[in-house]
């Protein structure tokens, strides 16, 4: 909840801090778009470490980084610092305090039957974190300044310290009935295996769609509802309205995963939100209109992640959940980078959003029929027993 809410919050920032800087927007969003390009591509690198060492120092060290940056940000006056701060710590610092390594710590210390519902929980925490930040981002601006609003998100940010020891793992072996088996399968083999596995490949490719969507409305979705006549606490809420629905899509399509293809869940939620975006850019703009996208694309938000996850463990089990899944994440967030950034570069050219939302629908459609093919059973070394 703690480590994805500030984040998930920095679309409210873009607006402040662009104006008392002097800043295009485009500025502010390349920022966010080398953060959301960081926060995938050292995920697998923190989730083979979490994999060999146990998650815990993992949790801990990053989370301080994200801290640290979160606090620069609020003092970053050029581009170089914002940068530094929101791309480069922020980015790092994430990677190995989010959804990555707390879902492989629920994977090895919960039994089969259980992993799919915890997916969803854990995945509904940090919606209810988004739930949170985003109006509290809102409220902190407006009565004490987008400095002091990231310092504040910066303290809170610790908090994630002494949490790490109640969730974080210590190199527990995993659960499985098959450990022993993949105990013995190095980093090597497990990337080897996975990137041979059309399944996998197909999964990964995916969930780029999902990056692109999400990222490209978590840090855009507020400055255009503004430009379409809106007042900001309408695009705080919305975000926030987003978080809240999402706790519940996420705990469903978590409660779904044990009962039904994953794969017919990730198409659902992939075409779906295709749907929602066709609604809020042919509507006339209210209100009513756009909280009612944001229940429905918080249902679909990061329902995804459960699904995703799950097949992840389906395919290869829990040993090198983390680094395989941070893998998927990495794709996740090439898709979020590109949607931050072509979101600020389309705009200060065009004047308008329209063409990224319109991207954003073709890949939905891409996505929903990619994950059809998916299959969905054990590698073959997991149907090997231990002696």
């Amino acid at each position: 909840m703690i480590s994805f809410g500030p984040r998930s919050a920095l679309g409210n920032f873009l607006r402040p801090m662009s104006i008392d800087n002097g800043w295009d927007r485009e500025v502010f969003a390349l920022a966010v778009a080398l953060q959301t390009l960081l926060y995938g591509a050292m995920q697998p690198f923190a989730g083979a470490l979490a994999d060999r060492f146990g998650t815990l120092y993992v949790i801990v060290v990053s989370a301080l980084a994200y801290a640290a940056g979160i606090v620069l940000m609020a003092h970053s006056t050029t581009p170089g610092l914002l940068y530094f701060s929101n791309g480069l710590l922020i980015g790092v610092g994430l990677s190995g305090c989010s959804f990555n390594l707390i879902i492989s710590s629920f994977a090895k210390q919960l039994p089969e039957q259980w992993r799919s519902t915890a997916f969803g929980a854990g995945t509904a925490a940090g919606s209810f974190g988004q739930f949170l930040f985003s109006p509290l981002g809102v409220s902190l601006i407006d009565h004490f300044g987008w400095r002091s609003a990231l310092e504040i998100f910066g303290a809170i940010l610790l908090l994630i310290v002494p949490l790490a020891f109640a969730v974080g793992t210590r190199g527990m072996a995993s659960l499985s009935s098959s450990a022993s088996v993949a105990q013995t399968q190095t980093y090597r083999q497990a990337l080897a295996e996975a990137l041979g596995h059309r399944s996998y490949i197909l999964l990964v490719l995916g969930f780029f769609t999902c990056g692109f969507q999400l990222g490209f409305v978590t840090v855009h979705l507020p400055a255009y509802l503004i430009d379409r006549g809106l007042s900001a606490e309408i695009g705080g809420w919305t975000l926030g309205v987003i978080g809240f629905f999402n706790i519940i899509g996420a705990m469903l399509s978590g409660w779904l995963g044990g009962r039904m293809p994953k794969r017919y869940i990730l198409s659902f939620i992939y075409f779906s939100r295709a749907l929602t975006v066709i609604m809020l850019i042919t509507l006339p703009p209210s209100p009513v209109v756009t909280l009612i996208y944001g229940a429905l694309t918080g249902l679909l938000w990061l329902s995804s992640v459960p699904p995703t996850s799950g097949l992840v463990v389906v395919m290869f089990g829990t040993r090198w959940l983390a680094m395989l899944f941070g893998i998927a994440f990495f794709s996740h967030q090439v898709g979020g980078f590109l949607g931050v950034w072509l979101g600020g570069l389309v705009f200060d050219r065009t004047g308008s959003y329209d063409a990224v939302w319109w991207l954003g629908v073709l890949f939905g459609v891409l996505s929903a029929v990619i994950n059809l093919p998916i299959v969905e059973k054990p590698v073959p070394r997991l149907a090997l027993k231990p002696a």
